[in-house]
This record gives C-alpha cells, structure tokens and sequence, in this order.
C-alpha cells in the first residue's frame, strides 16, 4: 500500500508505477482505492463510473477496469456537499447522509471489493488518500490504515520533498500513528527530489535512528505525465495543485496564440486537455481571455453554480464577446450545457430551480435523476470523423430549429460554437488537429502513447527504490 503524508504526494503515480513493474514481472495485479474524493472520473466498459486514477493503474496493471477497484467515489458539488457513487452508480440515498454516519454503510462494500480483488489477483496495489495522520478522521477511515490492517498489506509512506519539510512530515506521520498502525510501516519514500541524493545524509538515517522504519527509496521529479485523479497535469491546476509534470511546462505567450479554458470552481475531467499540451491556458478573467484563439468551457460537477461564478467574474460575457467576434467555443459536457438556452433542474438533482444560459447554442437541457455513464464511439456529421470518448451527465439536452445536430444527442454546432457531450474528444488526434485548425494554432506534439509512459515511469520509480527488499515483501 502506498500513503501519502499529504494530499498529492504522488501515491498515485507510484501506485501506477508499481502496478506496472509488479505486470512486467509476470504478476496479475489489480489496483485498489476504497474512497477516491475527485471529480476526474471516467467510465469503464461496463458502463460504470469510477476515478481517473485507478483506471490509469488499470491500464499500468493490463488488467480490465473494474469498479472493485474503487468502490467508492466522492464527487464535490460544493464545499460541504459531495455525491456518493458506489460500485460505479451514483447513490442518492448515502449523497443524502452525513459523511460521518456513511462510514457504517460503506465500509461492507469495501470490505467485499477489497477481498474479491485479493482473492482474484496475485498482488494488490493499493493506494491511500490524503494523509493517515488526520487524527480527527480515524473514527471514520476506511481508506487509509483501516485498509492496510484490514489486507494485512506492507505500507510505503511518501513525502512531496519538493515542497520542503519532508522529514518532519514523515516523522510528525509516524508519530500520529498508533502503535498497531505503525507495525504496518515498512519504508518511506522521498518523492520529486531534485538533485544529488547523496547530499540527503545523514536525515535518512537520523530518521530511521527515530522510526524503526528504512528510507526505501528517493525519485526524482520526473517529466513524464500521468493522469491523475485531481487532474492538475498544468503548472497551476485549480486549488494550486500539482503533479509529476510540473518542472519546466511551458507556457504559451499572449501573442504566440492559446486556447483559454475556464477554471470553473467545479471543474471536472480536465486532465482530458493535457493533449493541448503548451497550448492550454487556464483562466479565471476577461483580462486573461485576451489574445485567446480558442475558449473552452470544461465540465462542471455543478453547473448552475459554476454558471453562476461564470457570471460574477466577468467571464460570460467575455465568452459570449469572443464568441460573437468569431472565436471558436467549445464547451465540454457542464460547458455545453452553459452555452445554452435554459438549464432546468426540475428533480432537485443540483439544488433545483431554473437558470438561463448563455444562449450561444439553441439549447435547453433538463436535469434528469439517473446519470448517463457510457463510452461511447460516435461519427461527426461535421468532419466525417469517427470519435471514441466517454458521458457522464444528468443533463438530457434537447436541440431547437437554430442549431446543427452533428451526432445524435451528442454533438451540436452554431457556426464557431460547439457543444458536446464526449469527454475526451480532443484526444482524438484528428479531431484535435481540425479544432486548432479552426483556431489557427499549430497541433503540440503528442505526447508518447500512454502505454509508452507508464513504462518509462515504471522503469525510473524501480530503479529508484530498493526494489530487492519491496518484491521480498510479496
């Protein structure tokens, strides 16, 4: 099991790096998250809904996805309000509960998953989330050292050095522990360390001196990225969060020409534009907006309510100015149904109510109870393209006569202004090219294949730990 001492530690870019070296040996290995919190979700070929990153640890494992492999995820709507999806299917029942009194309800569902996968696969790899030092959160942890104890499963606890303060992190950890906790604790790992390892001495030692528990393991801050499930594959991701590919990512400058995406408060499945590569600019102003050759409007958790920020800081306007001036908009899911006449929201499902939209697109949507999750492969009646991507949304969204319907239910345009409801539709390569084409920006280079990293990262994160005492573990 790999823990974080904080949120974005890097656990799951480790996790997927293990998943991968554990597959190249031969191994079946599944991975496991018993709680994600995250709004970066995808959708698996059942149909089901669960976190980037464990379908990310999937594809570094060469196993199918499977919601056992995150039975539970927590999707934000506001700061004190998440809806709970479990086993892929969203819940309005435990959405409805305290997160204090769902602990009771869950944790069988874990339990089951966790055991189905242990009993299925050779090795296990599970990741943790957030730190297991929150003291006030142990009465109701049943995704940290309630799930190493419950596997039996040896811990690595990780440290972002990169941030400063590593050795108090790890330190101050293993002092919040209990003593039956720390018995899990095998090793630490110091993550994203820029520079000469050896200069690291003697606090390696200082600190096993006193833990008890061996420094199993110092990777570099590697350029190569991974998908996420916060998402932030940008230098400065929503909330200041980052990932492994933070270190030297270029920006693009005003009059090089970008594509602007809003930095909607719920934002949701951005890590599907990091094939924009330098080109991608978040903003959160009109002044930002400026010199923009594209704007994107992503997905929302909330979307009348990010509308609603839309509105306040100015941005829907300069949207709408930008869109009218002949500048391609495309909005994502959220983002198209903000584009828009009407948003209604009849059942309750995001507060209830009706809100007008920014009218660019001759749209309505209606918020319906069951939450569409699919993949899904369409044709765009536009390009003759055939586009693979996934849904996940309540919005069901009706076209009117001043709209071109360019797939079913999927996929309207209005001269420079587009909707859709595919995720991931600019990571089909061509289709990609044809948006920046519109926009008048060359295509990044790509990045390599997914695959392709995953075994690079692999191939670093082992060579950087002492792999010999890690495999003894199994």
């Amino acid at each position: 099991m790999i823990q974080g001492c904080t949120s974005n530690a890097g656990k799951s870019y480790l996790a997927a790096a293990l998943c991968r070296a554990l597959s190249n040996e031969g191994l079946r290995v599944a991975p496991f998250k018993a709680q994600n919190m995250s709004n970066n979700a995808g959708v698996t070929p059942a149909g089901l809904e669960m976190g980037r990153a464990q379908l990310v640890q999937a594809q570094a494992a060469r196993v199918v996805p499977d919601v056992r492999m995150n039975p539970v995820l927590l999707k934000p709507e506001a700061d004190t309000r998440s809806q709970v999806v479990l086993l892929g299917r969203a819940n309005p029942e435990l959405t409805a509960l305290g997160w204090r009194e769902r602990k009771a309800h869950l944790w069988p569902f874990v339990q089951e998953a966790l055991h189905s996968l242990l009993e299925g696969y050779d090795v296990v790899v599970i990741e943790g989330a957030g730190s297991p030092a929150e003291v006030n959160l142990r009465s109701s942890d049943i995704v940290n050292m309630r799930v190493a104890l419950e596997a039996r499963a040896p811990v690595l606890l990780a440290c972002d050095i990169d941030r400063g303060g590593a050795f108090a992190h790890l330190l101050g950890t293993w002092h919040c522990l209990t003593p039956e906790e720390r018995a899990t604790l095998k090793g630490f790992i110091l993550n994203r360390f820029r520079g000469d390892p050896r200069l690291l001495a003697p606090a390696p030692q200082w600190l096993e001196e006193q833990t008890g528990v061996p420094t199993v393991g110092v990777v570099p801050m590697l350029d190569i990225p991974l998908p996420e499930e916060d998402g932030a594959w940008l230098p400065e991701g929503p909330g200041g969060a980052r990932s492994e590919r933070q270190a030297g990512t270029p920006r693009s400058a005003p009059d090089s020409g970008f594509v602007a995406i809003a930095r909607l408060p719920r934002v949701s499945n951005l890590d599907e534009f990091a094939s924009l590569g330098h080109l991608a600019r978040w903003v959160t102003s009109p002044a930002e907006l400026e010199g923009a050759r594209a704007v994107i409007l992503p997905g929302s958790k909330s979307t009348a309510a990010d509308l609603a920020w839309l509105r306040a800081t100015g941005l829907a306007a300069a949207v709408t100015h930008a869109a009218r001036g002949g500048v391609p908009v495309l909005g994502i899911c959220g983002g198209l149904q903000m584009l828009g006449h009407t948003l209604t929201d009849t059942h309750g499902v995001e507060g209830g109510g009706e809100v007008l939209g920014l009218g660019l697109l001759d749209l309505g949507t209606e918020f319906a109870v069951d939450k569409t999750t699919r993949l899904t492969t369409v044709v765009d009646g536009e390009t003759g393209l055939a586009l693979r991507g996934y849904e996940i949304h309540h919005g069901q969204t009706r076209a009117g006569p001043g709209v071109q319907e360019l797939a079913p239910g999927l996929l309207w345009r209005s001269g420079n202004v587009r909707g859709t409801y595919l995720h991931g539709l600019l990571e089909n390569p061509a289709y990609l090219e044809r948006f920046l084409g519109w926009s008048a920006l060359t295509p990044p280079a790509a990045l390599n294949s997914l695959d392709a990293r995953l075994d690079a990262i692999a191939d670093r994160v082992k060579a950087n730990l002492d792999w010999g005492l890690v495999r003894g573990w199994l």
